[in-house]
């Protein structure tokens, strides 16, 4: 048996309050809508994977998901233009990765990251 994919299930009110934050900002598209349930993604190979930590590294708080891009910068950019709330600034980190917290329009607080 092999895991061959792991989907990240978030409970919310109103599911199409995420489109402007995963889908206009992130890049993601818009993979199934059932009104109920609004899931985002795309067709790249992703390396499967989940954590459990009791900190989130430099003394942060545990983040509720972490999404890796190719552009942290940009994608800090985007955050920052769309007002979304910082909550950890953008960071070089000595485990060699480059990331900013911030809160995504349901609450959730999101780490974006790329490795260095």
């Amino acid at each position: 048996m092999k895991v061959k994919r792991i989907v990240a299930n978030f409970e919310v009110k109103k599911p199409s309050a995420a489109k402007r934050f995963y889908q206009d900002i992130l890049g993601l598209d818009l993979m199934m809508d059932h009104g109920w349930i609004q899931t985002y993604g795309n067709s790249s190979k992703m390396s499967v994977q989940i954590s459990f930590a009791s900190q989130g590294g430099s003394g942060t708080d545990v983040p509720d998901l972490s999404i890796e891009v190719d552009d942290v910068d940009e994608a800090f950019k985007r955050m920052k233009k769309a007002r979304f709330k910082i909550v950890y600034p953008l960071t070089d980190e000595p485990w060699g990765v480059r990331r900013f917290f911030v809160r995504d329009p349901i609450g959730r607080t999101v780490n974006i990251l790329m490795h260095c």
